[in-house]
Order: structure tokens, then C-alpha cells, then sequence
């Protein structure tokens, strides 16, 4: 297999059509050569939500509501399982998720409406469980800055995810809401290998920011713990001790990881990027997928999506467990954050 390189700094050289389009473009040789472009520029488009809090009932999340402030993510992880998502636009899942963004400019104004609801009932709320909220765009379009301010100023407890050095920008928000018990933040740490990173994570921050980023928010006394995610056979599973070591001696709180997910568009992309890059182990990373996901490329069951079964699954587990206990860290921790202060809009603020 033959698979293309991508454009530089992008994570896929593909474009499929979504499941939904009604036609598909097929690429034919026709004797006429044409180079990759070398880089591919990023579109933003403005959408105005109408509504910005996302709900799930899925037992195998720690919470029951989302904000998303961003469609897309320029981190261009190849394996990002947000992808298929980007087909409800009319959009492609390969590099359309990563170049095509759309900002949601009336996040923080549409949370304060949603918030003032008589019936809305307080419980944490995360930030970047789709895509991540400190993607590079938010550089410019602040809207996870503005979301958190509007958090801050209600008094409504949240967590966030993010493999993104950007967070320490809003490091003065973050310390305020740390001290009301408002605020736990996930790290989402993949490899320690810059160079598997620029082709695995193209756009996100590199091993050490990411590190630097749990250091500097454990100083200020800011709950951190880290996400090992995802654990690919063959490609960043011999790093799991690394990353709970290193984690650990950054400061973090807990760690916790998710076997590789691939579902819809994801895995024809993922197999293409594994052919590009390691042609040589790519059906033997393959093969351990499907052995771990009951001879599919994606189980979506949940209590198993997650961590998959059969013998790498369960030596994977127990591989982290004892990574765990070595470095004295917590798994999946529930920190406690503080619901009773709560104030919606309109509300009386209190004065203890």
C-alpha cells in the first residue's frame, strides 16, 4: 500500500467524503502528477449556537454535561475519535477537520442564558470532551477564556481536557476558580517522542510543554491529573510506565488511559497514516487492534470502548496499574469540586 505523506503540519493527506454526502469524488492517475501542497491554511467559520451544553448518559464518562466551543481541531491527531463529526457539516473527517473550523462566537453569551434556566440543576461541566478547547484558534477567538469567566463569575464548577499549553494563559482564571474548589484539569499526555508526536499530534504541544503546563498548574495549587490517551499497540504503548513516571514527577494528581478508538472514518484514516509512517508494523499494529476489539477495528459497548478485552487489553491494564501504585497516583481521581456555590444569572450572590 502505497498511502500518501500529508500536507506539513496536518495529520492526514486524505479527504474522504462523509457518510452522508450524496456523491463521493474518487482520485484516478491520469498521467498527470501533482505534489501534495506543502502547507494548507486554516479556515475559520462563525457559527451562532443555540444552544452550548451537551449532555450524555454514557457510564463510562465522569460527567454528565460538555461544552464544546469549537467544530474541528487543528491539533490534527490522527486518531482522534471526534472526527466522523465533522460529517454533520457536510463536511470530511480527514483534512477538513483539521483546516475547516467553525468557532461557536455566542458560546459564553448562550452558557449564561442556559445557566439562568429555573430548572437547571448545578454539576460540573466539561470543557474539550469532543475537541479541544485550547486549540490554536483560541489564540484569537478567546472563547474558552470568555466561557471560563462567565464559570467564574456564577460560581459553577467545571473540569477540562486539553493537550494544549495555551491553558497556562488563563492561568489567573484558573487560580481563582482552584480556590472556590471550581476547577480540575486533565492533561492529555501521548507520548514523550517529539518526533512520533509531530506526526502523530501534528499541531498540539510538544511532551515538555505539556509537562511544563501540569508543573506550573500544580504550583498554583490547581488539581491536575493525567490522560494517557490513546494507547496504540505497537506505537506508543511501550511508553505507558514512561508517561505515569513522568506525569508523576510533574506534579499530576492521577492518571488514567483509553485503549485506541477508531470508530467510523477514523480507522480507513488511521490505516492510511500507519502505512505512510510504519509500513512495516502496520498490520501487526492492526492485528492487535482487532484481537483487543473482538476481531473489529472499533467496539462501541460501552465498559469496553474504552479499555477493549482479550490478552493485550488486560496486560495493558495491569501494566498501568502497577504504574500507578509505583508513582503513588490515583486513577481516574474524582476531584472534589464544589456544586453548593453556585449562583445563576439573576441570582443572590452570597455574602459568606
Amino acid at each position: 500500500m502505497n498511502a500518501p505523506l500529508p500536507p506539513r503540519g496536518r495529520g492526514t493527506a486524505s479527504n474522504p467524503a462523509n457518510r452522508y454526502a450524496p456523491t463521493q469524488i474518487i482520485a484516478s492517475d491520469d498521467g498527470w502528477f501533482q505534489e501534495v501542497p506543502p502547507t494548507q491554511a486554516t479556515e475559520v467559520r462563525l457559527e451562532t449556537a443555540k444552544s452550548i451544553i451537551t449532555r450524555n448518559q454514557s457510564p463510562d464518562l465522569p460527567f454528565d454535561r460538555s461544552i464544546n466551543p469549537y467544530r474541528g481541531c487543528e491539533h490534527g491527531c490522527i486518531y482522534c475519535y471526534a472526527r466522523p463529526s465533522h460529517a454533520y457539516w457536510d463536511l470530511s473527517p480527514g483534512i477538513d477537520f483539521e483546516t475547516r473550523l467553525i468557532a461557536k462566537h455566542n458560546a459564553p453569551a448562550m452558557l449564561e442564558q442556559q445557566l439562568s434556566k429555573p430548572g437547571y440543576v448545578c454539576a460540573p461541566i466539561n470543557l474539550g470532551s469532543n475537541t479541544d478547547p485550547y486549540q490554536p484558534i483560541e489564540r484569537q477567538q478567546q472563547l474558552t477564556r470568555r466561557t471560563l469567566e462567565v464559570l467564574l463569575n456564577y460560581r459553577h464548577p467545571l473540569t477540562i481536557i486539553t493537550k494544549g499549553s495555551l491553558i497556562l494563559r488563563d492561568l489567573d482564571l484558573l487560580t481563582e476558580l482552584a480556590k472556590q474548589r471550581l476547577v480540575a484539569v486533565m492533561i492529555s499526555l501521548t507520548t514523550l517522542d517529539d518526533e512520533l508526536k509531530r506526526i502523530l499530534e501534528p499541531r498540539a504541544a510538544s511532551p515538555s510543554a505539556r509537562l511544563r503546563a501540569i508543573r506550573v498548574l500544580r504550583e498554583n495549587r490547581i488539581p491536575v491529573g493525567v490522560l494517557c490517551s490513546p494507547m496504540i499497540p505497537m506505537i506508543n504503548d511501550m511508553e505507558l510506565e514512561h508517561l505515569v513516571e513522568a506525569a508523576a514527577q510533574a506534579g499530576a494528581q492521577s492518571a488514567s488511559y483509553m485503549f485506541l478508538r477508531l470508530p467510523r472514518e477514523v480507522a480507513p484514516l488511521f490505516e492510511e497514516w500507519l502505512h505512510a509512517h510504519y509500513p512495516q508494523r502496520a498490520e501487526h499494529v492492526l492485528s492487535l487492534v482487532r484481537q483487543s476489539r473482538g476481531g473489529e477495528l472499533y467496539d462501541s459497548r460501552f465498559g469496553k470502548r474504552f479499555s477493549g478485552e482479550g490478552a493485550f487489553a488486560e496486560l495493558l491494564s495491569q501494566r498501568f496499574k502497577v504504574a500507578l501504585k509505583r508513582n503513588g497516583l490515583a486513577q481516574r481521581e474524582r476531584f472534589n469540586l464544589d456544586c453548593s456555590a453556585f449562583c445563576p444569572p439573576g441570582g443572590q450572590l452570597s455574602l459568606l
